[in-house]
């Protein structure tokens, strides 16, 4: 199920409104995301940083486990903003676990200081290729 324009648009919005709570004072660089559930409801996350810098989480699982701890079965798209990153390996490899196969990830990539703003949307599949799924831990060697 591929989100309309407007639940994209929705999605994008609460991403950017999960910005604003990030906790990042060590690297500031505020990242803020929102999964959308197959029930339509919107689940924010933002980027938490501790200060042994070595138990922080990123905003992108924040969203996804939001969405999962409020009994959320499916997840259909999920959004991300920050002024130059896509989603890491760590999230990159949640969201192709949490989310539907085909589930387009959307990018805000806002750079504050410029002004500039651009999208990119893709699908975790494109993210990461060959990344370890549940078919590999099914997979039996002979």
């Amino acid at each position: 199920m591929k989100p309309s324009k407007s639940e994209r648009d929705k999605l994008i919005a609460a991403a950017c409104a999960a910005q604003t709570h990030a906790r990042c004072s060590f690297s500031r660089f505020p990242v803020g995301a929102a999964a959308l559930g197959a029930s339509g409801r919107i689940y924010p996350g933002c980027n938490i940083e501790s200060p042994t810098l070595i138990l922080h989480t990123c905003a992108e699982r924040a969203a996804i486990f939001n969405a999962i701890s409020h009994g959320e079965k499916s997840i259909v798209a999920i959004s991300t903003v920050a002024r130059t990153a896509l989603p890491c390996g760590f999230c990159r490899q949640a969201i192709l676990e949490f989310l539907v196969p085909d589930a387009p990830v959307y990018s805000l990539l806002a750079d504050p200081r410029t002004g500039k703003r651009r999208l990119v949307t893709t699908s975790a599949l494109k993210l990461m290729p060959f990344a370890y799924t549940s078919k590999q831990m099914k997979a039996r060697l002979k």
